[in-house]
């Protein structure tokens, strides 16, 4: 009885049995931090320069804008050069970013193009570096263990998204803008340090001495020739965007809670206690063998969240129907994950990968630009009840069409076991 609860919790498997995946985990839990931080200060400080949900609304398009251009650069690279030195040279490159941003706001930046410019400095080196990021779990980890260690890294990123935009709303309020963006600095040098220790992971079929080498042809081509990658793929964009409530958070806040700091920060916050509440029970959902109709379900149940968000008055609904959207977007989130790696060969993993990150994370921006401009014409609260509905509708769009999708099972525990040298890392550790 005892190991069926515990089967119920989260997989922590990955994280005690691997020192690289825990690197890795650390790395990218601190980056996330930084990055909630940041979103919140960039938030609040667009809507002090413009008082626009237009201008909120912009920073998701320069955050898209690049995530869709170097994003699909870093899968070729990802699947041309080492992984773990594409990693280290962009979150290198996200460190000076968030140092610019520090500067600017201590500097008294009016200019709303730099501060933007910036945003998409930084927004660039991590949409360089994603594809490999990305790429890297499935090699360090056995087939049965994939979907543990995205469940744990989504944990961390929900617990970055609870923890990050509270603390930027307190810091802001006590201290301004300068040292929420200097917390994501600190956060992101935390985030080098960890990567650093990563091993060599240099693409399949790459020479002995690590050097640059042509991909396989058709890396992309593959997404669109495997129902279950297309079909996973748009049902997240479907959810993103067309459902994607940031961006309307500050008018939101505005109109209905009196545009206090700490309830900006409630809202993501309170997507994030979903999310944490789902991935500290994902032990169930990371074990279900049918991740495609796992995910159809929960992206449904993320518009229909959404929709009611739009509808609620009171701030205890308005911060519930968030939970219960954060919680579908784990779910979702680390089931699209698993898929996906698990269905792509590894010459290939690191463009599907670009693929993905655009559409997991270009989408979302770009929803946030869709619901900005649709507020700025209509409402905030029609803007968001449309959206959400027309996501659920969307995604039941996906499902009909898709049976692969609906019918797709995550290989059992016999499949591929970790890669060499994350396994020669382990006992390494072990030993010590």
């Amino acid at each position: 009885m005892r190991g069926r609860i515990r089967l119920r919790f989260l997989d922590t498997r990955p994280l005690r049995g691997s020192r690289p995946f825990r690197d890795l985990w650390i790395g990218t839990a601190a980056s996330q931090l930084g990055g909630q931080m940041a979103t919140v200060a960039v938030l609040a400080q667009v809507w002090d320069l413009t008082g626009s949900p237009v201008g909120t609304g912009a920073i998701g398009l320069a955050t898209g804008l690049p995530m869709v251009l170097f994003g699909l650069l870093g899968g070729t690279l990802a699947d041309a050069v080492d992984r773990r030195a594409v990693v280290r040279a962009t979150t290198a490159g996200q460190l000076l970013a968030a140092a610019g941003l520090c500067a600017q706001a201590l500097a008294g930046n009016r200019n709303v193009v730099l501060l933007l410019a910036l945003v998409a400095v930084g927004t660039g080196c991590s949409a360089l570096g994603a594809p490999a990021r990305r790429a890297l779990p499935v090699r360090l980890l056995p087939d049965d263990q994939v979907a543990g260690g995205l469940a744990l890294t989504n944990v961390s990123f929900q617990a970055a998204m609870l923890a990050g935009p509270a603390t930027a709303g307190l810091i802001i309020a006590r201290w301004d803008l300068p040292a929420a963006y200097a917390a994501q600095a600190v956060a992101t040098a935390v985030s080098m340090l960890a990567v650093i220790r990563l091993p060599a992971m240099r693409p399949e079929g790459a020479g002995a001495a690590g050097g640059r080498r042509r991909p396989e042809r058709g890396g992309r081509r593959i997404v669109l020739r495997r129902p279950t990658l297309w079909g996973s793929m748009a049902t997240d964009l479907a959810a993103t965007l067309l459902a994607m409530p940031v961006a309307l958070f500050p008018l939101v806040n505005e109109i209905r809670f009196g545009g206090n700091p700490r309830t900006l920060g409630l809202f993501l916050s309170a997507v994030a206690v979903g999310g944490i509440t789902a991935g500290l029970l994902s032990g169930t959902v990371t074990r279900w063998r049918r991740g495609g109709l796992v995910q159809l379900s929960a992206a449904g149940v993320w518009g229909l969240a959404l929709a009611c968000f739009g509808l609620a008055g009171p701030l205890w609904l308005a911060l519930g129907c968030l939970a219960v959207a954060g919680a579908a977007d784990t779910v979702s989130v680390v089931t699209r994950g698993a898929l996906v790696q698990l269905e792509t060969p590894d010459a290939y993993r690191g463009r599907v990968s670009s693929v993905e990150h655009v559409i997991g994370v270009a989408g979302p921006e770009l929803g946030n630009f869709r619901g900005g401009l649709l507020a700025s014409v209509t409402s905030a609260p029609f803007s968001l009840v449309f959206g959400g509905l027309s996501a659920f509708l969307a995604v039941a769009a996906v499902a009909a069409a898709n049976a692969p999708l609906r019918a797709y099972r995550t290989p059992s525990a016999a499949g591929r076991p970790a890669a060499p040298e994350a396994v020669g890392a382990t006992a390494a550790g072990q030993a010590s």
